[in-house]
């Protein structure tokens, strides 16, 4: 069992059976079913290399169970983009993690991602959602620049929000690339994109509002997907 499954108090689940009685490894049904059918197969990778760290399973672990699986069903081994989105996604998960063990993240002073997620849902427990949007940021960031430079470029922009937005509002990173500020929907709200917009260029690429959903759930799964940069 992995240090993330003992300190969440999760159990990692045994082997299982796939097609024609053929042993899988845990949490890869939905891959051998994409292996076997030819599509999405990058898409099930993602959500078993998530599964995999929510269970407490090492990043080894899970890529030793990709491999078992395209050699039962493809008969080869992963290709580069199947190991890619396990591996980004079981790191994520578990950065998510550890994020949530502090409001805010160590590097960039911002908050994390999971202080984000409960700012809104609190709005939603208030009834308060329709009244607040998402401000959303999306970082210029250099391919192959470390983690050092990433957390600077994100730090500056954070001050700069936090000067345009100065109200109290919650301001987080989301995913590697963007920033989010969980603003009230008033008169000033697109003045104050506007002037976010122009302060920070050129660090920013885009800048966008997102209205938040009907539901928490639906909430969650937006944050998600601009973590993951859909």
């Amino acid at each position: 069992m992995g240090w993330l499954a003992k300190r969440r108090g999760a159990r990692p689940s045994g082997p299982r059976s796939g097609p024609r009685s053929v042993p899988l490894p845990a949490h890869f049904d939905a891959v051998s079913e994409a292996l076997a059918g030819g599509a999405h197969i990058v898409e099930a990778c993602w959500v078993a290399g998530r599964r995999l760290a929510e269970e407490g399973a090492s990043l080894g672990e899970g890529l030793d169970g990709l491999r078992s699986a395209t050699r039962l069903i493809r008969r080869r081994d992963p290709v580069f983009d199947e190991s890619q989105a396990l591996s980004l996604a079981w790191s994520e998960a578990t950065l998510e993690y550890l994020h949530g063990l502090s409001c805010n993240d160590p590097l960039t002073g911002l908050s994390t991602l999971a202080h984000v997620r409960e700012r809104i849902s609190d709005l939603y427990r208030e009834a308060a959602a329709r009244s607040h949007a998402l401000v959303v940021t999306q970082v210029a960031l250099v391919r192959g620049g470390d983690a050092v430079s990433r957390a600077r470029t994100l730090t500056l922009l954070g001050h700069t929000a936090r000067t345009v937005f100065s109200g109290g509002e919650a301001i987080g990173q989301v995913g590697v690339d963007r920033l989010v500020v969980v603003a009230p929907r008033n008169e000033q709200l697109a003045d104050r994109v506007s002037l976010l917009r122009r302060m920070a260029e050129p660090t920013a690429v885009r800048v966008w509002i997102e209205g938040l959903p009907e539901t928490d759930d639906h909430a969650a799964t937006l944050l998600d997907e601009l973590a993951r940069g859909a």
